[in-house]
């Protein structure tokens, strides 16, 4: 698992949080899925939240017109958000919870205790054609849902590391996401990360072998404002390339 190349999915929700602040169609997130694109991302991730505080239907309209790379749809499992994928039919639908009061998505999604019919939610996206896959804490007990679920793919929720101590408290953390990954791999789930990943704590995660994929959004936007898009995307690029690298050299040795 480890020798294939990470992928970088880049979160464009965070320009349109610029734009809707003043109004108006500036900045544009499509645009900035373009240079995503340029600058060497693997796919575009955004998020349509049910009361559409940053990406709006429009967005989704045009980015799957106009964007050749793969859109990955972050939803709530809501009839709403359903009947928009299905319409629209993205590469993937990642299903996340979400609470109105929150600033952003705060924890992975309970699939283990939810009395939600996730395996029928997911399978109707399923039978679309739709990859699925559900935004959850590094814990076994919901890798081992997912996979009930019938969940080809898992995100790993990565906040609470990012947001650890450094020390004991982070390396506990890195391990629990080291574990969920390898329980998913073991159940031939694929397995993705993200939330709060920065240039300082991708490293770690990116070295993981069972990592396929990390989703990157708000810092990028963050570092964009001081360097330039392309500038942020190229450096957590090649940030991921060399941790990743650097594992596989040391499996290797």
């Amino acid at each position: 698992m480890g020798s294939r190349r990470l992928r970088l999915g880049v979160n464009i929700d965070h320009v349109a949080t610029i734009r809707n602040a003043r109004g108006g169609p500036h900045p544009d997130p499509v645009r900035a899925a373009r240079m995503a694109a340029a600058a060497g991302a693997d796919g575009i991730t955004a998020h349509l939240r049910e009361d559409r505080r940053h990406i709006s239907d429009g967005d989704i309209q045009r980015l799957m017109e106009q964007i050749d790379l793969p859109l990955n749809f972050e939803m709530a499992a809501t009839e709403e958000m359903l009947e928009i994928a299905l319409r629209h039919k993205p590469h993937a639908a990642c299903i996340v919870p979400e609470r109105r009061e929150e600033r952003t998505t705060e924890n992975g999604l309970d699939v283990a205790g939810t009395n939600m019919d996730l395996k029928g939610y997911a399978g109707r996206l399923l039978d679309a054609g739709i990859r699925v896959s559900l935004f959850i804490d590094p814990d076994i007990r919901q890798i081992d849902a997912a996979h009930e679920v019938g969940a080809p793919v898992v995100e790993i929720h990565t906040g609470t590391y990012c947001e650890a101590a450094a020390g004991s408290a982070r390396d506990a953390e890195l391990e629990r996401i080291e574990m969920a990954a390898g329980r998913a791999t073991e159940l031939g789930i694929e397995c993705h990360a993200g939330h709060g990943l920065s240039f300082g704590m991708v490293g770690p995660i990116a070295a993981i072998p069972d990592m396929m994929e990390l989703n990157i959004g708000h810092f990028l936007i963050g570092e964009a404002i001081f360097g330039g898009l392309e500038s942020a995307i190229i450096r957590m690029r090649a940030l991921m390339d060399n941790a990743r690298a650097a594992a596989n050299g040391a499996r290797s040795a």
